[in-house]
């Protein structure tokens, strides 16, 4: 991959690698710092990425990598000295295409909050195909190569998160109108 072929991923695919950033890490900080990250690592890796082959999963995985070599880092550096948490998980923002009444926009809200929180609330295990399928709109093939697991199993835990987040929200619902 040149240079310019990965300016034009960033300006193809910035906007969705920079979504699943905050939807990982749940901060608009560090989201900013996993994106940026993302692509200076694609920088140093210019020559293994090949711009025919779906340079999105590419990035996406990077990304993905990145944070969870974060993480794993935290969690490490937390288990040496307790330090303060990765991310407050602030509630993110939703941005409404359309305009409607007062009322729905709050009910719509609601249950854009009541879903994201069930989101957030999975195992990472279901959590990431979760994210990388419906907010990603990646197939599980790529999935697959993004999480380097096997694509009958990104089947299988999406199958299973759906199950899960099933339960919950036909629980929050019911908890709420009742």
């Amino acid at each position: 991959m040149t240079k310019s072929e990965l300016e034009n991923c960033i300006l193809k695919y910035g906007t969705e690698i920079y979504s699943f950033c905050r939807n990982i890490t749940f901060n608009l900080q560090e989201a900013d710092d996993l994106f940026q990250d993302t692509f200076l690592k694609a920088m140093e890796l210019i020559d293994e990425i090949d711009y025919e082959k779906n340079p999105k999963s590419y990035l996406l995985s990077v990304a993905f990598k990145l944070w969870k070599n974060k993480k794993r880092k935290h969690a490490w550096r937390n288990r040496i000295a307790n330090i303060l948490p990765l991310t407050d998980a602030p509630e993110l923002e939703s941005i409404e295409p359309f305009a409607f009444s007062p009322e729905q926009e709050l009910l719509k809200k609601e249950e854009s909050t009541l879903v994201r929180q069930a989101v957030n609330g999975l195992a990472e295990k279901y959590k990431l195909p979760i994210l990388l399928f419906y907010m990603e709109h990646l197939p599980i093939a790529q999935i697959a190569f993004v999480l380097k697991i096997p694509v009958g199993t990104v089947k299988s835990r999406l199958h299973q998160a759906k199950k899960i987040l099933e339960k919950e929200l036909e629980a929050a619902l019911d908890e709420k109108h009742g």
